[in-house]
């Protein structure tokens, strides 16, 4: 649990999109966090992987994200979720990146769907 503490303290916010976003079925993932506002990055490209979208890191004409404060207990929901692995993260479908976030001063970490 040490590592989602750290990973928190370097970053407490999440961008999210896909089903992951308000009104979408897996949104109940983000119960408890607050929702600080919406953004638009155009250094990912959202890709069509069938049940969910993927992201790759690419410039696009942009995608439009949710971004939230998220805690340790929270992001651990989100990691199984997306089946990270904090010990070997290529072997997951995801990854966390670090962007720039204009909706707030600072950086989010975006989660894939």
């Amino acid at each position: 649990m040490n590592h989602l503490h750290q990973a928190i303290q370097r970053c407490p916010r999440v961008a999210v999109y896909g089903t992951l976003k308000h009104g979408h079925r897996n949104h109940h993932w983000l119960n408890g966090a607050d929702m600080l506002g919406q953004d638009r990055l155009t250094g990912i490209t959202l890709y069509d992987l069938g049940p969910y979208p993927g992201a790759k890191l690419t410039p696009s004409t942009g995608v439009t994200v949710e971004v939230y404060a998220i805690n340790a207990e929270q992001l651990a929901r989100l990691d199984q979720l997306e089946g990270y692995f904090h010990h070997a993260p290529s072997q997951g479908l995801y990854n966390r990146s670090y962007c720039q976030i204009l909706c707030m001063a600072g950086q989010a970490a975006v989660l894939s769907d």
